[in-house]
């Protein structure tokens, strides 16, 4: 018999420790995002896409895009109109793109997924991907994507979470 001076450990439980209860470990939450200038951002079909609002229109956006393999970027309107910035380098918007994509999903999982080898996190990863390129895409898929998720805006609140919008932050400015 234990006496009341003796302390006790506690083990974790399955009713005491929420890692016990979850097949995949939470992962920590995003970094609070600029959804107003970068409201959407994903790792999608081998790129960092997303939609990127223009600086000087408040009606137009543009469709961001570097591809994981060869870094290949596209910047262009929604309306296939391309971005006059992008070129020989990439544009701000690509930057603003990576920028939030470092923020919603951290800076190790965007450098791993396009394949990059950097360990210093406050590296900017313009400067470290010397060989992108520009090659146009067209900006319909990842700007339908976008429109459908918008779509889950219409329904009911739930309490149950909708894996299709993993993209979206909890909170945001």
């Amino acid at each position: 018999m234990a006496s009341l001076s003796t302390p006790v450990e506690v083990l974790p439980t399955v009713e005491t420790d929420v890692g016990y209860r979850s097949v995949v470990r939470p992962s920590p939450p995003p970094d609070v995002r600029k959804l107003a200038k970068v409201p959407f951002v994903e790792l999608a079909d081998k790129r960092v896409q997303g939609v990127v609002s223009s600086g000087s229109d408040i009606a137009r956006v543009y469709v961001s895009s570097i591809r994981a393999d060869d870094h290949a970027f596209s910047c262009s309107t929604n309306n296939n109109r391309p971005c006059g910035g992008a070129g020989a380098t990439m544009c701000k918007h690509i930057e603003s793109l990576l920028s939030e994509a470092v923020a919603q999903y951290g800076f190790d999982r965007v450098t791993r997924y396009l394949k990059l080898d950097v360990d210093d996190p406050t590296t900017n990863l313009r400067v470290v991907l010397t060989d992108a390129h520009l090659e146009r895409s067209p900006s319909s898929l990842v700007f339908s994507r976008f429109l459908s998720y918008l779509t889950y805006l219409e329904h009911p609140v739930a309490t149950a979470p909708a894996p299709e919008l993993h993209w979206f932050p909890a909170g945001g400015r």
